[in-house]
């Protein structure tokens, strides 16, 4: 792969607490996870994403850590880590880890140093005000699981800004000695041989919070100088980040106002995402169109990161109120399946109504567009949610493996799991496991195989330019095109339930013999594309030229 490797990856994102236990204690564990690294690289996975690994009290699943420079005892020591590196390697997965660094826990060193004293070396680690802050009940990210923004602790006589839970202090990015030790910490992970991080909550992390002022200023520059610095220490090295703001703002995340892109490699596409959801509500494929016209130009090297099932909630805070009760309507119609008023905290699956068909276009769909895909794990073999856990756990359920007591992901005893695995209904272990869809070369499973191999041979997508073909087309259909050095790929994709044809006539005169490269069912040849069929929830992936001297080209486009 190029340097920008990371423009043709697909990110496979898990936990490891709730993958695979070795060791029967009933947590996931490093072990475990190099156990199933074979089953990875046979999916397709190029680039494996772990979400935080660090020691925690674990109040905010992992998201609140007390030391950055270890990975948490209940996964394995630094040493077994090491080793999943190496064995990723040799099957040509890259590994990224969580960036948590907007917050410590309060009970890491550096809080408990700082709330002691006045004079503590660690006091201007971290934000304070000796008098309430005016603004202490604004700017929640968690409403009605939070109360405010600052919370006044007896020992240090003082408030503290933390803009997640009261547990998680938010660190003092105007203090320079904690810019540096944050390149510490992410030069000690790259020489271990971590391929990159996601970072949690860059738009708070370049906040310097000022007490009294909800709209404290931004400070992008500090993404200038952690992009250089990564890139000293590993050239190849990938920073994907997770940046919910307005669509006008999000170049400036990519790069300062030259035009050059000297900060983050990647954002996730928050917008494309809402508008998805709305499009396979709507069974239109309009809001998508919409999204593609709307991009923002990247900078080379800039790419998005598209997904449509994360580790949290589907946030919808992007639509307007009326789009978003739509979505809710179709997918989260009932109240206890929606989070903080803005999200749906449900699996594909179960908010698709397990219609194999309709999984299979969503997918298709995401996979094809501009960026690099991201699938969350046990979405490709169709899980489900368990609604009876609370807020995002509902999606954190252990990954069902087989057949066997606890979905074969623990020998422990059911009440020892980190979390309880799904065993009744539609979802349960017993009819959805990856054994079972591996003897099964029908199964959503293999699918998924067949649909990423696909994807590895047309690496027009996440490298080349996607543009939206404007032409009137049956209802429900969408049509867009990647065009990049290594050639040219057409997709169709049909957000509707009825049969249509779709004439593309115009499009043959520069294509080379095209053909069917992915198809929902069989279909009759391609021929002058003037009369291409296409089921309800019906996708057709069409190669229309292939430039063999541009195929093993380093990608060079931007993504449009």
């Amino acid at each position: 792969m190029s340097d920008r490797w990371y423009q043709e990856a697909v990110v496979y994102c898990l936990d490891i607490d709730t993958y695979v236990d070795s060791d029967g204690d009933g947590v996931g564990d490093i072990r475990g996870l190099i156990g199933r690294l074979d089953y990875l690289a046979r999916l397709g996975v190029t680039c494996l994403w772990l979400q935080p690994v660090h020691p925690s009290p674990n109040r905010d699943d992992g998201y609140d850590a007390t030391d950055f420079y270890n990975v948490d005892p209940r996964f394995g020591s630094l040493g077994d880590f090491a080793e999943l590196l190496h064995q990723a390697g040799n099957r040509g997965i890259k590994v990224i880890i969580d960036l948590v660094v907007n917050h410590t826990s309060d009970q890491h060193p550096w809080f408990q140093s700082a709330r002691s004293s006045p004079d503590s070396p660690y006091r201007d680690w971290y934000v304070w005000s000796d008098t309430e802050p005016s603004d202490r009940h604004q700017g929640m990210v968690f409403p009605g699981e939070q109360n405010e923004t600052w919370s006044y602790d007896r020992t240090a006589k003082s408030w503290y800004y933390h803009r997640f839970y009261k547990f998680q202090p938010d660190l003092n990015f105007s203090n320079p000695a904690v810019r540096e030790e944050i390149k510490k910490i992410v030069s000690f992970w790259l020489q271990l041989g971590v391929a990159g991080f996601r970072i949690d909550a860059v738009p708070f992390i370049i906040e310097l919070t000022e007490p009294g002022n909800p709209n404290s200023p931004k400070d992008l520059d500090f993404l200038t100088e952690l992009r250089q610095h990564v890139q000293w220490r590993r050239g190849d090295a990938m920073l994907l980040a997770e940046a919910n703001v307005e669509p006008e703002q999000l170049p400036a995340y990519f790069g300062d106002k030259g035009g050059s892109g000297n900060r983050l490699h990647m954002l996730f596409d928050f917008m494309l995402n809402g508008q998805l959801m709305l499009a396979l509500a709507r069974e239109d494929p309009e809001p998508i169109i919409a999204a593609l016209r709307d991009t923002p130009k990247l900078p080379v090297g800039g790419q998005w990161a598209t997904f449509l099932r994360n580790h949290d909630e589907i946030d919808l805070s992007r639509l307007t109120a009326e789009q978003r009760e739509e979505v809710f309507a179709k997918f989260g119609p009932d109240e206890k399946m929606r989070l903080y008023g803005r999200g749906i905290r449900r699996r594909l699956a179960p908010m698709l109504g397990n219609d194999r068909r309709h999984l299979e276009l969503a997918y298709a769909l995401q996979f094809s567009l501009r960026g690099t895909p991201v699938l969350r794990y046990g979405e490709e073999i169709g899980m489900g949610d368990d609604l009876a856990l609370r807020g995002r756990d509902a999606i954190r359920t252990p990954m069902q493996w087989s057949f066997a007591p606890n979905a074969g992901f623990s020998s422990a005893p059911a009440e020892k799991l980190v979390r309880p695995v799904v065993d009744q209904g539609d979802f349960g272990f017993e009819r959805v496991n990856v054994t079972a869809q591996r003897r099964d070369d029908r199964s959503l499973l293999a699918w998924f195989e067949r649909m990423i191999r696909s994807l590895r041979e047309a690496p027009e997508v996440g490298s080349g330019t996607c543009t939206h073909i404007d032409k009137v087309l049956p209802s429900g259909v969408l049509a867009h095109r990647a065009d990049g050095p290594t050639g040219t790929m057409l997709f169709l994709h049909n957000l509707g339930t009825d049969d249509v044809t779709v004439d593309l006539g115009e499009l043959f005169e520069e294509a080379h013999q095209p053909t069917d490269v992915l198809t929902d069912r069989p279909y009759d040849a391609v021929g002058k594309l003037d009369a291409l069929h296409l089921g309800g929830y019906g996708y057709r992936w069409i190669r229309l030229c292939r430039n063999d001297a541009g195929w093993s080209s380093p990608a060079s486009s931007a993504t449009a």
